[in-house]
């Protein structure tokens, strides 16, 4: 129910960064990842319920089935925001009195199958894709009873409270999976954990609020707020999943933004719209991963690969397209760098 700033050497055990509150001073955003494999067996549910459970993220963990138990996670730490990704087989997490350390809000999503939350004196059924908001200051617990994936995350109750301001009804409650600000929220988190962290204090800062403004949302935010938030995080959310969609799909013939599109459901203008505030338009992206995949081939590629076969693998329907187009990208033709490569291997040798 919370994520936070890891041990020092972790995993290799607790170290002096014990868990809580981001220091406000950080200018870097930290990622890191913990499985139990990282463990040799007889020690790996004992490592993510000390190390992981009790220092990370202060919840006591219980296996369903503790002969058969796995897990893993990838965290990002941001100024004001931790966010967790995970994988685990069936648990048990709580979150006595002893292990409260300070008010943040948490917030939970992606489980496939029924599972359950209780706190603030109701249990809550939660189907999947469901998400559900914990508070920290106070004694509850989540029960994922199957192997699942999960989201989690946690934010200052400070930054929530003006865009959100009754938030005693929604703690426990299940926010929906047909939601959309929850559904972009996940595909925002998804994108994130894909991307390279951010490297100043300004864009740290900007993830957690667009994640302040998407949670409101999703909660139900005030006018005002949703007014902002549709401006702000949901505009910027947006981007980094069209953004992480082009990663995903470049190669594909025929991509287009009408394939973004439907499943933003939005309208392909919109999405030509979002693009051109940033550096590049979609075509041009598409182009630029495509030459870049093809250049990288070619720079590995044994002298009996076609060069159509790697145009048609960057996702080109025309060869002359792709040298055309690879000629003017790199100032070579395909075929030339793969001889000044393969030429300058042999003079290695």
């Amino acid at each position: 129910m919370k994520t936070a700033s890891p041990p020092q050497h972790f995993p290799k055990g607790p170290g002096s960064g014990a868990a809580g509150r981001p220091d406000a001073s950080q200018t870097a955003s930290m990622g890191f990842q913990f499985s139990t494999t990282d463990f040799p067996e007889r020690d790996q549910l004992v490592a993510w319920r000390e190390i992981f459970g009790r220092t990370v993220c202060n919840l006591d963990i219980d296996p369903v089935n503790s002969e058969h138990f796995s897990a893993e996670a990838t965290i990002r730490q941001f100024p004001g925001l931790g966010i967790l990704v995970g994988t685990t087989s069936g648990v048990r997490l709580s979150h006595p009195k002893e292990l409260i350390v300070d008010d943040d809000l948490s917030f939970m999503t992606g489980p496939m199958r029924k599972w359950n939350a209780f706190q603030h004196g109701r249990e809550s059924m939660l189907s999947c894709g469901d998400g559900v908001l914990m508070n920290n200051a106070e004694v509850g617990g989540i029960t994922m009873p199957f192997d699942t994936q999960f989201i989690t995350f946690r934010v200052p109750a400070a930054e929530i409270a003006p865009l959100v301001p009754d938030i005693g009804p929604l703690i426990a409650n299940p926010v929906p999976a047909n939601s959309e600000a929850l559904r972009l929220l996940t595909r925002y988190f998804k994108a994130l954990t894909e991307a390279p962290l951010p490297t100043t204090p300004q864009l740290q800062q900007l993830v957690a609020t667009h994640v302040y403004d998407l949670l409101a949302l999703a909660l139900g935010a005030t006018y005002e707020a949703a007014e902002i938030a549709k401006g702000r995080g949901v505009r910027a959310a947006r981007v980094q999943v069209i953004l992480a969609e082009i990663r995903s799909r470049f190669a594909e013939p025929g991509f287009s933004p009408a394939d973004v599109a439907a499943k933003l459901d939005v309208s392909s203008r919109y999405i030509q719209a979002l693009l051109h505030d940033t550096e590049a338009s979609f075509s041009e992206r598409i182009m630029e991963l495509r030459l870049c995949k093809g250049r990288a081939m070619l720079a590995g590629a044994v002298s009996n690969v076609k060069i159509i076969d790697v145009a048609y693998a960057c996702g080109f329907t025309d060869i002359s397209h792709f040298n055309r187009c690879f000629r003017r990208r790199f100032g070579d033709s395909p075929s030339a760098f793969r001889g000044q490569r393969l030429g300058k291997s042999d003079a290695s040798q």
